[in-house]
């Protein structure tokens, strides 16, 4: 979009000259726009757009080839799925939490919690069991006998779900120096109505649908730009101990680096959409060919051929490789630059990371060679006890968390309707999430608890802004 708007302006300010020197008189020119750097949160395939279709527009910098797949990856997106036989689209469930993509990740944005009488959307359970002594260092979770790694709350005709959750809310109130109060909310979920009973030591772990745009950048950043910013014991002492997750890579068939996922448990952008299809529609392809039903006697057949083609799951995969990026706003502004200085001082922007250099990633030249402001290290944190969900995932504790990714925050209100953030969207607000802050991040929430309103208005004007 900006090369556009930038030759739009060469074009009219050419338009303009041509036609002073047949005036007798000089005619002004505007000049064309110069936008900074800390604008361009994508580098070349940022978009200038703040609109509620902000997080949907295909990068600026893609060929028209290129353009055409994506478009083709967006319309699989789209796609409901149905139970088989059906001319279209068949192979849903047996058990399932979403018919489509966009369902769960609305307008490719973030999702949320349900409100009160809703039932789950975009907000899954993920189920495991302890890990025996010679399951730890590194190993995925223990799948629960007859339910698999996730609770599958939705099923076709004459199939049982697995379960139903209940969510239940506690207020807890924090007090800040200057005597503001603000309540946080710790949700309390209980697995009912599930089709057998679960084991009394099943391990649940929460998570909304996150946005999908802008990983096709984050997929491009070289591991050793990664692992520069990674301190699994601290020995620069300053709290901060990133951990990388590393993780069982199916197309490759080894472990390397987790970077998608709350806790950092996929390692490409093909395997987590492969492992979606699987895991929350009951679609199998050639990468995860066993249905997510396998083990259950509701399981009656099974496809021996993939319900989604590789061609499918090429075009989809590319889709989200290549979704712009929305621009900082405000970036001038007196209150949001001085929200920036509180952000850094806190300590905030040690996980948070502001900037990387994308390398190249194959077949997708658009992210490649970009750079970029994404706030995250892609790193696994430790929490603290509060926003424990005391499940391993790999290399991850119960307690710690991939750092996400901050830019387009300031757009979620406007995209997808709501303020609910941190992994099982508990927060109701920018300022919640970031006093639920503890473990590694303790200093900072202690820190951003001793600014005045006035700061912490400048803190969040800032957030608003990427």
């Amino acid at each position: 979009m900006k090369h556009f708007q930038n030759l739009l302006y060469l074009i009219l300010s050419v338009s303009i000259l041509l036609t002073a020197c047949d005036s007798e008189s000089p005619v002004a020119v505007e000049p064309i726009p110069v936008f900074s750097t800390s604008e361009l949160s994508g580098g070349e395939t940022t978009i200038f757009d703040a609109s509620s279709h902000a997080f949907s527009i295909p990068a600026p910098n893609l060929s028209e080839a290129a353009l055409e797949k994506h478009l083709e990856g967006d319309v699989e997106f789209e796609a409901v799925f149905v139970t088989a036989p059906a001319v279209v689209n068949p192979g849903l469930g047996p058990i399932y939490n979403n018919v489509s993509c966009i369902n769960c990740h609305s307008r490719d944005g973030r999702g949320r919690p349900p409100d009160a009488g809703e039932g789950l959307v975009s907000l899954l359970f993920r189920l495991s069991l302890p890990k025996t002594e010679d399951a730890m260092g590194g190993k995925p979770p223990t799948p629960v006998p007859g339910f698999g790694r996730q609770l599958n709350n939705r099923a076709i005709v004459d199939t049982n779900p697995e379960g139903k959750v209940k969510i239940e809310y506690t207020e807890q109130t924090l007090t800040t120096a200057d005597g503001t109060r603000v309540h946080l909310r710790y949700p309390n979920y209980t697995l009912t109505e599930t089709y057998q009973p679960l084991p009394e030591n099943v391990e649940v772990s929460p998570r909304v649908a996150p946005a999908v745009f802008g990983l096709g950048l984050l997929e491009a950043i070289p591991e050793d730009a990664i692992l520069a910013y990674a301190d699994e014991n601290d020995a620069d002492g300053d709290g901060i101990s990133g951990k990388p997750n590393y993780v069982w890579n199916a197309i490759e068939q080894r472990y390397t680096l987790g970077r998608f996922g709350w806790k950092a448990n996929q390692p490409t952008l093909r395997q987590q959409v492969a492992a979606a299809y699987n895991d929350d529609m009951g679609i199998t392809t050639s990468l995860f060919m066993v249905e997510n039903a396998a083990g259950q006697s509701q399981l009656t057949e099974h496809s021996a051929t993939p319900e989604v083609s590789d061609e499918i799951l090429d075009v989809v995969t590319f889709y989200v490789q290549t979704l712009a990026v929305p621009a900082r706003r405000n970036v001038d502004n007196p209150q949001v630059k001085h929200g920036e200085q509180l952000f850094a001082k806190a300590q905030c922007a040690s996980c948070h990371v502001p900037t990387f250099r994308t390398g190249i990633l194959k077949g997708v030249p658009s992210v490649s060679n970009q750079t970029i402001h994404p706030y995250t290290d892609l790193l696994l944190h430790d929490m603290g006890p509060g926003l424990a969900d005391n499940r391993p995932d790999f290399h991850a504790s119960g307690s710690e968390w991939r750092t996400p990714p901050l830019w387009g925050i300031g757009l979620v209100q406007r995209v997808n309707g709501h303020t609910n953030f941190l992994h099982d969207g508990r927060a109701r607000g920018l300022m919640e999430a970031i006093l639920w802050h503890g473990g590694e991040a303790e200093a900072s929430r202690q820190a951003v608890e001793q600014m005045s309103k006035a700061e912490r208005d400048a803190l969040i004007a800032f957030l608003e802004s990427l």
